[in-house]
């Protein structure tokens, strides 16, 4: 079960009685689909897209001072400090599926504190809240690796977006139409925040699928063409990752590059666990001074090795059971990559 009939109505009661809400979310799909569903259901307030890492912090107080909102947002962010929950004076909705977590000071929809099965994404719950934008919370929800149950609504109404024949979340992720728009959500908010800001803008009133996928109108065309920029560079290392991986009879396939600006791990490493599904795969990307990066296995369940390969390491890493995050110093990252190895 995702939210109850209550918490879904305390929400959207939330919602609709708040005159300038401020929204926090993550950068990624399912975040981005939860923040669009809340925004273009309310039309106002103003939307945080948190960049740095999945945690929200006590720096990010000063949106609150910039913003003045009368309820705030979190949606899809996986850590959020007591600190921070702590000093902000106006009412909290923290709508996640990661953890669960403790914390005070706050109103928290998660399907997880009731059973730890329940990993819904975060997109999935607000189109619980608000049914509006069903095109938004399937492509949030299977980009997160969902298939939720309104997927034949959506094949009706949108008809040649997703084939019959696709059933799983990477069959369709990969293979299919609505998969292509999922990456186009994906590769938009990369980059400069000023292009990234200004993709976001255009997304909310974005009206159908079809806007973008076929450049209906000047907004569509605006969101492929900065897709296709993107697109190009993302090729480049998915063409030089799969051939190094081909060759590799490892257990773990590990793939490092280096760049300042444009991360792709979480993509890459989505892709080639959908490629080569009986490896474990670590994608990493150096930025100053630091090696971040994405784990995926169909099979392990991959927090417990990050956590003991991490012991004595100046890093982080979590998530989910068989997707996670890590940052890591440069120097320990070989210690880190032995320990993952030795444990696998």
């Amino acid at each position: 079960m995702a939210l109850t009939e209550k918490q879904a109505s305390e929400i959207k009661e939330f919602l609709d009685n708040c005159r300038n809400p401020l929204f926090f979310y993550d950068d990624d799909q399912d975040g981005l689909c939860a923040f669009l569903q809340l925004y273009r259901y309310k039309k106002e307030g103003h939307g945080i897209i948190i960049k740095s890492s999945p945690k929200l912090e006590k720096m990010f107080l000063r949106k609150i001072e910039e913003t003045n909102p009368d309820v705030v947002f979190i949606l899809d962010i996986a850590t959020v400090d007591q600190e921070f929950l702590d000093s902000v004076k106006v009412p909290v909705v923290w709508i996640d599926h990661h953890g669960p977590y403790e914390r005070r000071n706050v109103n928290y929809y998660n399907p997880r504190v009731q059973n730890q099965e329940d990993n819904f994404p975060t997109s999935y719950l607000c189109y619980q809240v608000v049914k509006q934008d069903l095109w938004i919370a399937t492509l949030g929800s299977v980009a997160d690796w969902h298939v939720p149950e309104f997927i034949n609504e959506f094949r009706e109404k949108y008809p040649g977006l997703v084939d019959d024949d696709f059933k799983s979340a990477p069959e369709i992720i990969f293979d299919s139409k609505l998969g292509k728009l999922i990456r186009i959500f994906s590769f938009v908010i990369k980059g400069k925040t000023q292009d990234v800001l200004k993709c976001i803008d255009v997304l909310t009133k974005i009206k159908d699928p079809y806007e973008i996928l076929e450049k209906k109108s000047d907004k569509g065309k605006f969101i492929f063409k900065r897709f296709q920029k993107v697109n190009v560079m993302y090729e480049a290392l998915w063409n030089d990752l799969k051939e190094s991986f081909e060759s590799d009879d490892e257990k773990l396939l590990l793939y490092t590059y280096k760049d300042d600006q444009w991360s792709f791990t979480s993509d890459l490493s989505n892709e080639a666990i959908y490629r080569f599904s009986e490896k474990i795969i670590m994608i990493a990307r150096e930025k100053n001074g630091e090696m971040k990066g994405s784990i995926r296995s169909t099979k392990i369940i991959l927090p417990p090795l990050i956590e003991k390969a991490l012991i004595g390491l100046h890093g982080y890493g979590g998530g989910h059971e068989h997707a996670c995050g890590f940052n890591v110093k440069k120097e320990d990252f070989e210690a880190f990559v032995k320990r993952i190895r030795e444990q696998i």
